[in-house]
């Protein structure tokens, strides 16, 4: 059988519902996989408006009814209980709120394994937050909802490269603190494994070193000498093919070009984001990794400033759910 994706329109105030038209018009998406689509239909049709894309689509009350290896998209009908129309281009509450509810069913759906992956067109944090998301971001609030209290890291993927980091969401004053080699090979546990469910048999991994010129022998920072040098030599005696610490300035040219790599492991948020964005910002991709269950989303934000004008690239889009039906075929039963 083939796999089954939750698909999301995302905020409904952004590109989500055009993105998810022009993704869903494409007659070989729809052949690869069993689409369940969770959201307003007045949003869908009004993305497939904008997108000017036309497909086929049956209304449901649930995934029982969802029918399996057909071409023909099924669409839980999802709206508020208030059911207003949405403001346009705009951070708001009722965005958010529309955007975590899908998400709860979503996902309680996908941990059931009645959905095997799930993909989500672009949500607002600050639309998200002022629904009352208490975490940082959507994977935390993801993994709280799962009672997931493991390891879990959002990875960046560029066409075939993926980026994993140690930190996050915290100030870079803060980084150093958190560089520990447990942390770090963590992290390239983490990526090992995601590259392994989406894929890759034998994932090869770079580790970013921390200081300009990976502190140059120590004279600006020891990061590199006496803690990512020694959690590299750990994560290869525990079997994974990592080798490092490289200047990040220039890994990510040797792993795009020479691709001798499959993912980076970089110390902070930006080591990465910046790099990968400037290679392809309308292909890059966000997997949810180390979580239960599968989760991707294009890498971009909900484009507020082009919604409703017909010219959102669904390349990231495209690319988040062809992640999302490899690593969902282990999950088909």
């Amino acid at each position: 059988m083939k796999p089954r994706i939750a698909v999301l329109l995302g905020d409904p105030a952004g590109i989500g519902p055009e993105l998810i038209a022009r993704l869903i018009a494409k007659p070989e998406n729809r052949a690869r996989a069993d689409l369940l689509i969770i959201g307003d239909k007045r949003e869908l049709d009004e993305g497939m408006k904008i997108a000017q894309q036309r497909f086929e689509y049956r209304v449901i009350e649930n995934e029982a009814d969802a029918a399996r290896d057909t071409d023909v998209p099924s669409l839980i009908d999802f709206r508020l209980s208030d059911d207003a129309a949405y403001d346009r281009a705009v951070s708001t509450e009722r965005g958010g709120r529309y955007s975590l509810e899908a998400f709860r069913q979503a996902l309680a759906m996908t941990r059931a394994n009645r959905t095997q992956a799930m993909l989500f067109a672009p949500v607002n944090k600050t639309s998200l937050h002022m629904a009352g998301m208490e975490t940082n971001d959507e994977m935390e609030w993801f993994a709280r909802q799962l009672d997931y209290s493991g390891a879990f890291c959002e990875f960046n993927v560029l066409d075939e490269l993926w980026t994993s980091r140690v930190t996050s969401h915290i100030a870079l004053k803060d980084v150093s603190a958190r560089l520990t080699p447990e942390r770090i090979v963590g992290a390239v546990q983490l990526i090992h494994d995601g590259l392994k469910r989406a894929g890759v048999e034998k994932p090869r991994i770079a580790v970013c070193g921390f200081n300009p010129h990976n502190g140059d022998n120590g004279a600006f920072g020891r990061e590199e000498i006496d803690v990512i040098a020694p959690a590299v030599v750990a994560a290869q005696e525990q079997g994974y093919d990592a080798q490092g610490p490289f200047p990040a300035d220039t890994i990510f040219v040797r792993a795009r070009d020479q691709k001798v790599f499959d993912g980076v492991v970089t110390m902070y948020h930006d080591q990465g984001q910046i790099a990968m964005k400037l290679m392809g910002f309308w292909r890059g991709v966000t997997v949810h990794g180390g979580l239960p269950v599968p989760i991707t989303t294009p890498a971009h934000g909900t484009a507020f400033d082009i919604h409703g004008q017909g010219r959102a690239d669904v390349g990231a889009t495209q690319k988040a759910f062809d992640i999302a039906v490899r690593m969902a075929q282990d999950r088909v039963s």
